[in-house]
Parts: structure tokens; sequence; C-alpha cells
């Protein structure tokens, strides 16, 4: 999309994307649920309540992610004005922008919505294999539609006259011109939608998915254990949303070309590369420390806990000075303009050191979410974005500099917490760190 050299492109990139999120992870709770019920019950040998917890949490994402689809596709202008400032949503506020940006971001944001209920069910393939202690079947289906996503980027947003084939350019633009920019949303969504039949296709054949019950409401009772974290999660998912829209408008509102908006959607992309990394940190942490917790106690739980917050904090380490080496090479690749790739050096490069607190911040939550303390994650996760929201109200949230500094205000609060959880508060706690709790232990 930077290629297309419009920054009102990767302006309307970055409010669709963010759109689209802010209402994936509003169910994107089902999957992060599901990995620790399923290790839980795996640990525990029985098969059956792993297999209904899958397709329970199929269920729900096919009903919620086709209802937030139908939102997003029937009334995208309502949904980017969460992201767009008045000035940007009005048409004709300032002329030939604002159509601009909507032109872009419309289009984008309904292609990008008819992913939703595929990104949901992958999600929750993802979810099911970790729970099964099974890394190495997701990256190989993450590799092939990554891989497919790349291939139809350039076929999607340039058409075939940049796609590489050998023929007279006006005879391939005759055939396809390109979606331009939502094309992006489009590979994505096809992406999406191979890898949740590829995850069908493996869950049947794990014998964890029967075709009976992915069209049969669950009953209440076997809801429970995801109604009960679900509730927890949401609002804690809520609560970030919060605090990324902000970040996101305040970006929005600093200047009419697209610019400033522009540069923080590249840096969040790149960003999002690290965090791609520490989520699986998170993630192993979440099926790992119940497993371990089911076959030997408390203490091969904490053993566990303990090695994943150091290799965490490793990790965090490396991600910080592989992204502070490199930023200068891979900038150029999200956009050719000059202005947009000087407004990204600052905002890109508080961003790497970030990751050297984010090591302790997915550990922990991957470790509360491993021991159900869903509702201690929810609380902690109001005081870093309370923190950050702050900030983005102070002076400090008018620049992109002060908006990753926001940023990095609510990771440092939340890897301070999450340690605390673990070492005075969880029920890993060793003895003689005291009982008192300072947050309610949630179930």
């Amino acid at each position: 999309v930077g290629q297309l050299a419009d920054p009102l492109a990767l302006a309307a990139q970055s409010a669709a994307n963010q759109c689209f999120f802010t209402i994936y992870f509003l169910a994107a709770f089902l999957p992060t649920i599901t990995a620790p019920l399923v290790a839980e019950a795996i640990g525990n040998e029985d098969w059956d309540t792993a297999k209904n917890r899958v397709c329970e949490s199929l269920f729900l994402s096919n009903v919620l992610g086709g209802i937030f689809s139908l939102v997003l596709i029937g009334f995208p202008r309502a949904v980017l004005r969460l992201i767009l400032p008045p000035s940007l949503t009005d048409a004709g506020a300032i002329g030939d922008t604002a159509m601009g940006v909507l032109d872009y971001a419309v289009p984008y944001l309904r292609w990008r919505a008819l992913g939703m209920v595929p990104a949901l069910f992958s999600a929750t393939g993802f979810a099911a294999y970790r729970g099964l202690l099974n890394t190495v079947t997701p990256m190989k289906v993450s590799l092939v539609t990554n891989f497919l996503n790349l291939v139809l980027d350039p076929l999607f947003i340039f058409g075939l006259r940049k796609s590489g084939i050998a023929a007279p350019a006006s005879f391939l633009s005759g055939i396809w011109r390109g979606l331009g920019a939502s094309g992006a949303a489009a590979a994505t969504s096809v992406s999406e939608l191979t890898s949740s039949l590829i995850y069908l296709r493996l869950l049947i054949r794990r014998k964890l998915v029967q075709w009976s019950k992915l069209f049969k409401p669950p009953s209440l009772a076997s809801l429970l254990p995801l109604i009960q974290g679900g509730l927890a999660m949401l609002s804690r998912q809520a609560i970030l949303n919060v605090a990324f829209v902000s970040a996101a408008r305040r970006a929005q509102v600093m200047d009419p070309t697209g610019v400033s908006a522009a540069a923080y959607g590249i840096t969040m992309q790149i960003y999002s590369l690290g965090v791609v990394a520490h989520l699986g940190v998170q993630g192993t942490a979440a099926a790992l420390v119940p497993s371990s917790r089911a076959v030997g106690g408390d203490e091969a739980a904490r053993e566990v806990a303990d090695r994943i917050f150091a290799w965490g904090s490793i990790l965090g380490v490396i991600l910080a000075s592989v992204q502070w080496i490199v930023l200068p090479m891979i900038t150029p690749w999200f956009s050719p303009l000059t202005e947009v790739r000087e407004a990204v050096k600052g905002p890109a490069m508080i961003s790497s050191f970030i990751h050297l607190v984010n090591g302790l911040v997915f550990a922990g939550e991957g470790t509360m979410l491993g021991l159900g303390s869903f509702r201690d994650l929810a609380l902690v996760t109001a005081v870093g974005a309370g923190v950050m929201v702050s900030c983005l109200a102070s002076p400090l949230g008018k620049t992109l500099n002060g908006v990753l500094m926001s940023l990095a205000a609510f990771n440092l609060v939340q890897g301070l917490l999450v340690l605390l959880h673990h070492l005075r508060i969880s029920p890993l706690r060793r003895r003689g760190f005291g009982n008192k709790q300072v947050l309610t232990k949630g179930s």
C-alpha cells in the first residue's frame, strides 16, 4: 500500500485496520480462553471435554463474527468515526482530502470485514492446537496462508500490470486493474478463509470437531467456563480498545495531510512484528502452565512459568535490538515519501525499546490466562490503560513521539503489575512472599 505513494492511503489503511481489530477483539476472547481450557482437559486426559470446548468456541465465534461482519459491511462510515475525526468524516469538510480518506477506508474496511468469521475460526483452531501442545502444525498453516497473502497482495492491489507476468502492460491492465489499497484487505480475507478451511479439516481429523455441534447452540451449563472467563476478558478487551482507539484517533487528528497518521500506521506495523513473537510466548504460557499444573501440581507449573518469564525477557532484549538496528533499512519499504519516512523515525525508535518490557508483559499475561486469573488480568489492564489514556490527554498526546511514549507507559505499568502478581498474588507464588492479595483473584 505504501508503494501507492499516497499518505492518505496509508492513513485510511491504519484507521480501517484499527476499526476492524477493535470489533474483532470483542469476540477474540473466545480463542484466548479456549487454549488453557483445552490444555487443562488434555492434561486430565478428558478428550470429550476438549472437543466440547472447541466446538462451543467455534459456534460462538461464528455467531459473533457474523454479526460483527454485517455491522462493518453495512455501516463502515459509522464505525470509522471511532477513529477518524469529524474533519475527515464529514463530506466536504476539508475538500478532496476528506473524500480521499473515506474513499480508501470504506471499501478497505468492507473487504477486511469478509475475513472476520474466518479469522475467528482460525484463531480458535490455533488455540486448540496450543492446548494440544502442538505448535508445529499452526506454524505450517501460518507459513502456507501468509505465503498466499504475500502472493495475492501485489495482484489484488496493482492488478496484473505489476504482477510480473510477461505480457503487454495495456493488455494485462484491461483484464484486471486491481483494487488499489483495498486489495490488501481482500488478500488478507482470502488468506484467512484458506486458513480457516485448513484448520477445520485438521480439527475434524483430530476428532476435536463434530459437525452437529458446530451448528447446535451449546447448553448454558456447558458454556459456564467460557462465560465466567469471557466476561472478564471481554471487559479487558473493551478497556484495551478504548486505549488504542484513543491513540489512533490522536494520530489521525494531528494533520490533514495524512502524514502523521501514515507514520503512526507504519510504526505500529513494524512494532507488531515483534508483538507477534511476544504473543507466541503468551500462548506458550497459556497452554503449558495449566497443562503442567494438571500433571505435576503448583511446583511444576511454577517452574514452567519462571522459565517462560526468563525467556520472554531475553526475547524482549533481542527484539528491541533487532528492530533498532534494522529500522533504517526497512522503513523505506513502507513508503517512498520522504516526509512519511522522516515522521516514522522517532516513533519507531521508541517502539523498539517497548519490547524490553514486553517480555515480562506477555509472559505474565500468558501465565495469568493459564491459571484462569481473568479478573486479575482485566484489573491489571485497566490500570495500564488508565495511565495510557491520561498520558494521551496530556501534552504528550499532541505529538507522535508522545503517543508512543504513552504506549510505553502502558506497557511498563503492565509489566510491573504482572510481575507483582506472579511473585506475590498468583496461586504459584512461593511461600514466604505473603498471602495478602492486592488484586481480587479471578476464577
